[in-house]
């Protein structure tokens, strides 16, 4: 019998600030049944596994950074769309670093992916087009666009919350505009033809 008051909608809510706490890769079927004071057994009528559990905490901390970055792209074009977006992804980084981690997740099967996960990772991918759209980008430039802002955000993400940035000046955070700037510039400039 389920536990009243469980649902899967909480322990994924659970779960997420449990990733905060402790490390997205630390959260487990067995933390969370001691988190709420319950058998373990008692989460299986909400979650299938860890590999469900960590899929929901993802669909939770993906569905919250594409809204915190419509929100902030809203109205913007160009530079100023971009550095809102990208500004989110930071921001949100440093203050969930395990929502953040969770937002990286990919699960290892078909059975553990839900539309609600699916839905959520696509809307990154089209908040970054819809920024794209202030550059006047065809295909395959916007594709290549997309695969770059993600890996920027990503890697100069993770670089600064692991440290290290620290090892040398100037601060991350005065290198983060400038850095941002000169996406932009890139995009603006962005060669028609591919290399051979």
């Amino acid at each position: 019998m389920a536990r009243a008051g469980l649902s899967g909608e909480r322990l994924a809510r659970a779960g997420a600030e449990l990733a905060d706490e402790v490390g997205f890769e630390q959260v487990t079927v067995s933390a969370l049944a001691r988190r709420f004071g319950v058998q373990v057994a008692s989460l299986y009528s909400h979650v299938r596994n860890s590999d469900d559990l960590k899929t929901r905490i993802a669909t939770v901390a993906l569905t919250e950074l594409a809204d915190q970055a419509a929100a902030a792209v809203a109205g913007r074009a160009g530079q100023d769309a971009l550095t809102a977006l990208a500004d989110v992804y930071r921001t949100y980084a440093q203050s969930h670093p395990g929502r953040y981690a969770a937002s990286r997740y990919t699960p290892p099967d078909a059975q553990a992916t839900t539309t609600d996960f699916v839905v959520a990772g696509k809307r990154h991918s089209e908040l970054m087009r819809a920024v794209l759209r202030g550059y006047d980008l065809d295909e395959p430039a916007q594709t290549d666009a997309v695969r770059l802002l993600g890996s920027f955000f990503h890697g100069y993400v993770t670089l600064e919350l692991s440290g290290s940035f620290s090892y040398s000046g100037p601060p991350s955070a005065a290198s983060w505009p400038r850095i941002l700037h000169a996406i932009d510039t890139l995009l603006r400039t962005w060669p028609e033809r591919q290399p051979s």
